[in-house]
C-alpha cells in the first residue's frame, strides 16, 4: 500500500462526465481496494479500483467494481447503503483536529455521509449538502433487489472540498483516510479496505488506521 497523492487537474470542473472519466483515466491517481482484513469469515474479494484527482474546489473519485451480486435497495439520503453494493471514502484533513468525514455510496449513487469525531459524535450531512455531491452511476438511479450474475459498474463522485473544511490555495494539503468496498446484506457479504484495518470484526469507522492522502 502506497500513500495517495491526488493530482491537481484545474479544468476538471469544466468537463462533461465522459471527459472527466477519460481525464481521470489518463491523469488521475489509481489504487486498488484489496485489504481482506477479515478473510476467515468474509473471504469474497470483488475487484475494486478507484481513481482520484482534484480541482480547486472539488475532489473527484471514480470507483470501478467487478462483482457477482448486485444490490441497491436504499434510495434515500443517509440510509444504510453499506448493506448494498457499496463503496466508501473516509477523509480526515490534518487541520481538522480529529474531525473526519465519511462518504458512502451504493451503486445507484445513494449517499450516507456525516462528519465524525474520534469520541463517537456523528452529525449527518444535510440534504442540501448531499445534493452538492455530484454522482454519476453506471447502474442508473432506480433501486432494485439483489440480482446474481457477473457485473461491472462504476460510480463517479464529485465531493466539494468545502464539505470537509478544505480550501485549496495551490499548495499541498495533508489528510488521512481510507477507502472501502462492502456489501453486508448481499449473498456474498464482504468488507475490503485500501489501508489495512486491524480490528477483530469489520469496522470501517477506525481513524487510527487511516493512511496518508495528499492533495498535490
Amino acid at each position: 500500500m502506497d500513500n495517495i497523492h491526488i493530482p491537481f487537474i484545474p479544468d476538471l470542473d469544466n468537463l462533461d462526465t465522459g471527459e472527466i472519466i477519460s481525464r481521470l483515466e489518463s491523469d488521475g491517481e489509481r489504487h486498488t481496494v484489496e485489504s481482506l482484513n477479515w478473510a476467515a469469515e468474509y473471504p469474497y474479494h470483488p475487484l475494486t479500483t478507484f481513481t482520484l484527482a482534484h480541482s480547486e474546489k472539488n475532489l473527484y473519485i471514480d470507483f470501478f467494481v467487478r462483482c457477482n451480486y448486485l444490490r441497491a435497495v436504499n434510495y434515500a439520503n443517509n440510509t444504510n447503503v453499506g448493506d448494498d453494493s457499496c463503496v466508501q471514502i473516509y477523509l480526515q484533513p490534518e487541520s481538522a483536529a480529529g474531525k473526519y468525514w465519511n462518504f458512502e455510496f451504493n451503486c445507484i449513487g445513494t449517499v450516507n455521509a456525516a462528519s465524525r469525531s474520534k469520541h463517537g459524535h456523528s452529525a449527518p450531512l444535510s440534504d442540501d449538502e448531499i445534493a452538492s455531491i455530484a454522482r454519476y452511476a453506471s447502474c442508473g438511479t432506480r433501486p432494485f433487489e439483489e440480482i446474481e450474475g457477473l457485473f461491472t459498474w462504476n460510480l463517479l463522485a464529485v465531493i466539494p472540498l468545502r464539505l470537509i473544511d478544505i480550501e485549496y490555495c495551490g499548495k499541498p494539503v495533508s489528510l488521512r483516510g481510507n477507502i472501502y468496498k462492502c456489501a453486508s446484506a448481499t449473498s456474498q457479504p464482504h468488507f475490503l479496505s485500501w489501508a489495512p484495518v486491524r480490528t477483530a470484526k469489520p469496522d470501517f469507522d477506525q481513524p487510527d488506521f487511516f493512511a496518508p492522502i495528499i492533495l498535490d
